[in-house]
C-alpha cells in the first residue's frame, strides 16, 4: 500500500508539472532569481496570441535571459521570444563603470528631483545596465540598482576593469583626505572619503601620488590611505565597525547616504562594515534576511558587538530601521542623528524605538548571501 502511494503520489507531481504553463514557471523562476525589484530588472509576461506563446519584456543581463531559456526548453515549452536585456544596449566600451567623484548620488529615477536611492563613493564599479539621456540605470557590487548622472561615471571596458583589478591601488581609511596637485600641497584636485580607492602611480617621502578612475593625478598623505589587496586581508573587527561608527556620532541624516559624509540609519551599517572590508546590502529590510538572525524576543544580553538590530512595525514585522548594537544595551544609530540609545527600559536613553523585531550576527557569517568580503568580490578582485 505504501509503494502504491508513492507511486500515486509522484504520478501526480508528475501532471502538475506538465500542467505548469509559461505563466507559473516564469512566475517560480522570478522569486528564485530576481525576487526583488531593487536588486533585479525582471517584467516579463507570457501571453497565449493566436493558441500561441509570446514571450515579452525587459530584463536586466544576459545570465537572466538565458535562465527564462532554460526554464522554457525543460518545460517543453514553445514561443516566441520578444524578450529585451538591457545590457545589450550597451555599448563595449560603456559595460562598465566606476564613480569618479567622492560621493555620487543615485536616484530612483533618472532625474534630479526623484528620491535618493543611495551613493556610490570613488573608484567602486558599476554594471551598466541603460542609458536614459544623461543618466545611467547601474547595479553596484551590493547588487543595488539606480540611476546616476553621466557626469558621475568614469566609463571602462572589460579589458580596462581587468587592469584595473591588476594594478597596485590604495583605499582611503581616514574619515576624509584631500587629494592636492603636489606633495605638502594645498590646491585640491579632489576631496577623498573612507572607502575611495584611487590607483598607485608613484611616491616622494611620505606622499603618494596616484590616480582617480576618470584619469586625474594627485597626491595624497600615506598616512591616510592603505594598499588595497593588504587592508583586504583584515580579518573580522568588531571593534573597527564600533570604531567608524562612533566617528560619524552627530552628524545629519539624509535618505540614501552611504558615505562618512552623510548617511541614512542601513547606509551607517554600511559604511561602518565596510571599512572592516565588508560589503553589506543596501537597505535595513535587506540586512535584516542576512547572517545569523536573532528573533523578537531574544534577550540583548545575548547580543555582541557589531550585531545589526532592526526596528520597525511590530503588527506587520515590516523592518523600517537598522542600528549596530554595541555593548551593556547600547547601541549605535541614525535617527535624525548618528546617535547612542539603550535597549534597557530603566536606562535615560531608552528611545521610542522599544524592543527590535529580530538582530542579525555578521561575525562567522562573511561570505554567506548578502554579506560579501570585498577581497571575495570579483568586481574587485
Amino acid at each position: 500500500m505504501k509503494s502504491l502511494m508513492m507511486a500515486l503520489v509522484m504520478a501526480v507531481s508528475g501532471l502538475v508539472a506538465l500542467a505548469a504553463t509559461p505563466v507559473e514557471t516564469l512566475s517560480d523562476l522570478k522569486q528564485r532569481i530576481a525576487p526583488d525589484k531593487r536588486t533585479a530588472v525582471w517584467d516579463i509576461t507570457a501571453k497565449q496570441v493566436s493558441g500561441k506563446w509570446v514571450l515579452a519584456g525587459t530584463v536586466g543581463t544576459q545570465t537572466q535571459k538565458k535562465a527564462i531559456q532554460a526554464a522554457m526548453l525543460k518545460g517543453g515549452y514553445r514561443y516566441t521570444d520578444k524578450i529585451t536585456v538591457l545590457e545589450d544596449g550597451i555599448p563595449a566600451a560603456r559595460k562598465w563603470a566606476q564613480v569618479k567623484l567622492s560621493i555620487a548620488t543615485l536616484r530612483t529615477e533618472p532625474k534630479h528631483s526623484a528620491e535618493v536611492a543611495t551613493q556610490g563613493i570613488m573608484g567602486a564599479p558599476v554594471k551598466v545596465l541603460q542609458k536614459c539621456d544623461d543618466w545611467y540605470r547601474v547595479q553596484m557590487a551590493d547588487d543595488y540598482i539606480a540611476y546616476v548622472p553621466e557626469s558621475s561615471l568614469a566609463f571602462k571596458t572589460d579589458a580596462q576593469m581587468r587592469a584595473w583589478r591588476k594594478a597596485k591601488r590604495y583605499i582611503v581609511t581616514a574619515y576624509d583626505s584631500r587629494l592636492v596637485t603636489e606633495a605638502h600641497g594645498d590646491e585640491t584636485v579632489s576631496d577623498l572619503v573612507m572607502g575611495n580607492i584611487v590607483e598607485y602611480k608613484t611616491e616622494q617621502g611620505k606622499w603618494l601620488k596616484v590616480a582617480t578612475p576618470d584619469g586625474r593625478v594627485g597626491w595624497v598623505d600615506a598616512a591616510d590611505v592603505a594598499e588595497l589587496s593588504q587592508w583586504s586581508q583584515q580579518g573580522f573587527s568588531a571593534a573597527q565597525v564600533e570604531k567608524t561608527a562612533r566617528r560619524m556620532m552627530g552628524s545629519g541624516y539624509l535618505w540614501g547616504g552611504t558615505s562618512t559624509k552623510v548617511t541614512d540609519c542601513s547606509g551607517l551599517t554600511k559604511v561602518s562594515y565596510l571599512s572592516n572590508g565588508i560589503i553589506l546590502q543596501r537597505d535595513a529590510s535587506q540586512q535584516a534576511l542576512t547572517g545569523k538572525i536573532f528573533k523578537k524576543g531574544t534577550d540583548w544580553h545575548q547580543y555582541e558587538t557589531g550585531d545589526l538590530l532592526f526596528f520597525g512595525n511590530e503588527k506587520t514585522g515590516r523592518v523600517t530601521h537598522v542600528g549596530i548594537y554595541l555593548r551593556d544595551g547600547k547601541y549605535i544609530h541614525c535617527s535624525g542623528q548618528v546617535k547612542i540609545n539603550s535597549l534597557d527600559p530603566k536606562a535615560s536613553d531608552y528611545p521610542y524605538l522599544y524592543s527590535p523585531l529580530s538582530a542579525s550576527r555578521i561575525k562567522g557569517m562573511v561570505g554567506t548571501r548578502g554579506i560579501v568580503a570585498l577581497k571575495n568580490h570579483p568586481w574587485y578582485f
